[in-house]
């Protein structure tokens, strides 16, 4: 095994603050410092996770945030990879440790996200697939959000009345955390009665646009002994591999490879909703190879952080996962195996749906989410006896990401 060791996570609360990303990304890499017990002298390595629609400094977030809480020397990083890039900021922090170049990386992450659907940052781009997505198809990410959702209903029977019940269990457990923006519980009835946005979906399905920080404190493991915390929780595993879309009958358009699943061209060529996938689909591709690394499959799990976009694509999720067979998402919200006090909880925290979307931030607030979990002091959702989770979640152009933390 190769962990590291998460000192400590720390958060600004999600929101339509107004406010430069920097001044949430600071504060929550000094409530990651506090929880942790160290001083900001004492970090080595910096690495941010970038945000493309906050001007330069948002490139360059990994320097940024360095400058905001006072040159000390420490080497800098920023990455970016859309949605995923939080989750790629604790794998480069993690490799850093891992080679011995640091034994202590903040891990920052943070936005200020516009009002209503994300463009395309960045002018014109023809190139870019996912500039192409929105200007030649029309598709706003809701949009395509429906796409899944409809695909779902097709395939499996799933129904407006399965998504609703995805929002209602996440609002549940949002109203209970301290950092969600929505702090309310939502009925089934209110989000039927929620304007459509993108058939099936309605408002209350999607997520919003959000405000917010999230940072994270990571060590060696023999620094951690060093620091008087013999047992802290830890990273064992970080995906980050890409789909495997074959090409060689159709030369299909990356109009948007978030969505890309391996399948067999002349099925996809006869059909879009009959597509059997062989070998699975990119989700489960990153699930699989962070299973592989961390030596536990999803029989291990005490819950599970994935990245609910839509009421509709947290089902998908599920399955990708291993949390159930293909086809039985929705089967499991009914039971209510992924609440709060089912057998496996996903979003204990609220997830995106009461989160809203803080692009950079988001990856790494899911393994906040975790560690609170591991560590028993989650409050009012704790998720009892948790001692191993998952975190999921996906970017465009290709980017994903699966995190694995133990206690």
């Amino acid at each position: 095994m190769s962990d590291i060791a998460v000192l400590g996570a720390g958060m600004h609360p999600w929101g339509k603050w107004g406010r430069n990303f920097v001044e949430y990304g600071t504060a929550a890499a000094r409530a990651a410092l506090a929880d942790a017990g160290i001083r900001w002298q004492d970090v080595q390595s910096v690495v941010g996770a970038d945000t493309v629609r906050c001007g330069y400094p948002g490139y360059v977030a990994g320097a940024t945030f360095a400058q905001a809480l006072g040159w000390q020397g420490a080497r800098v990083t920023s990455v970016y990879a859309a949605c995923a890039s939080g989750a790629q900021a604790v794998n480069t922090a993690r490799a850093q440790i891992l080679a011995g170049m640091a034994d202590v990386v903040l891990v920052v992450g943070a936005d200020s996200a516009p009002k209503g659907f994300f463009a395309p940052a960045g002018g014109d781009r023809p190139d870019d697939p996912d500039w192409l997505r929105f200007r030649v198809l029309g598709a706003t990410n809701p949009a395509y959000f429906a796409l899944y959702a409809r695909r779902r209903m097709a395939l499996h029977g799933d129904t407006v009345e399965d998504f609703a019940q995805v929002k209602v269990k996440n609002a549940a457990a949002g109203a209970l955390n301290p950092y969600a923006r929505y702090r309310t519980t939502v009925t089934a009835e209110q989000v039927a009665a929620s304007a459509v946005v993108a058939d099936p979906l309605r408002l209350l399905d999607i997520c919003a646009t959000s405000d917010g920080g999230a940072a994270l404190v990571l060590s060696s493991m023999e620094y951690a002994r060093r620091h008087g915390v013999p047992d802290p929780v830890r990273v064992r595993a970080v995906s980050t591999v890409t789909p495997t879309y074959p090409r060689t009958v159709l030369d299909l358009p990356d109009i948007a490879t978030d969505s890309a699943v391996a399948m067999d061209p002349a099925v996809a060529m006869d059909s879009a909703v009959a597509m059997d996938p062989s070998p699975p689909g990119f989700r489960a591709a990153i699930a699989h190879a962070a299973y592989e690394e961390a030596g536990l499959g999803p029989e291990d799990l005490a819950l599970a952080e994935v990245y609910d976009l839509s009421t509709a694509l947290e089902l998908e999720w599920y399955e990708d996962l291993g949390l159930c067979g293909v086809g039985e998402g929705a089967k499991l919200v009914r039971e209510g195996a992924t609440a709060l006090g089912g057998r496996l909880p996903v979003n204990a925290s609220g997830g995106l749906a009461s989160f809203g979307e803080a692009v950079p931030a988001q990856a790494i607030a899911q393994v906040c989410e975790l560690t609170w979990q591991l560590r028993g002091n989650a409050g009012e959702r704790q998720v009892a006896g948790a001692r191993a989770g998952i975190t999921a979640n996906q970017g465009l152009f290709g980017h994903g990401s699966a995190v694995v933390a133990v206690r």
